[in-house]
């Protein structure tokens, strides 16, 4: 039988918050941001390599993103790279860099953004409970097993509950942040 720790259920939280974090950075929210572009994978010499790995990525304008290979000979790889990872901008290149210009979002785009940056976060909130309900089930389970005391178990189940409702904010938090982002114009 595994053994409850409330250090595992933080880390667990906290890797949920963080994979939330990353997979919004991926969402386009008008304004260039290296993010886009971290899930690509270059086929480079046989290899599927990160882009990051293959390549300098700035921001030299709020709707540009520039990205230097290291090898120049490597463009046509990372054109076609960016093509199949389909994040929705063209690049363009000129034999030594390779641009992408950040199209102006409609507003139309923006709340089909906004929806699916909720239904992120909610599902986020979902992992988040379903951790408490997997904690809160080992917790009574030792309890059964004589390992609890009442008063420890309900402590237990207390401290597990804020570390819920904390988490679940900090998820709010992060969703709200992103929608303000992408509702700036």
């Amino acid at each position: 039988m595994s053994e409850f720790s409330m250090e595992l259920l933080e880390e667990k939280i906290k890797k949920s918050e963080t994979l939330l974090k990353e997979d919004l950075a991926t969402v386009r929210a008008g304004r260039a941001n290296a993010a886009l572009v971290d899930k690509v994978m270059v086929e480079y010499y046989g290899t599927p390599t990160p882009l990051k790995a293959l390549a300098n990525i700035s921001v030299p304008e709020p709707r540009t993103l520039l990205i230097t290979p290291f090898d120049p000979k490597s463009i046509p790889e990372i054109e076609k790279a960016i093509n199949v990872a389909n994040v929705g901008i063209n690049p363009v290149n000129d034999g030594k860099v390779i641009r992408l210009q950040i199209p102006q979002v409609t507003e139309e785009r923006r709340k089909e953004l906004t929806k699916t940056i909720k239904k992120m976060g909610e599902d986020t909130k979902v992992a988040v409970r379903n951790l408490r309900r997997d904690a809160n089930d080992k917790v009574k389970k030792m309890e059964k097993a004589g390992d609890y005391t009442e008063d420890d178990v309900k402590s237990t189940l207390d401290e597990i509950q804020k570390l819920t409702d904390k988490s679940i904010k900090e998820v709010d938090e992060i969703v709200a942040a992103k929608e303000k982002e992408i509702m700036e114009v």
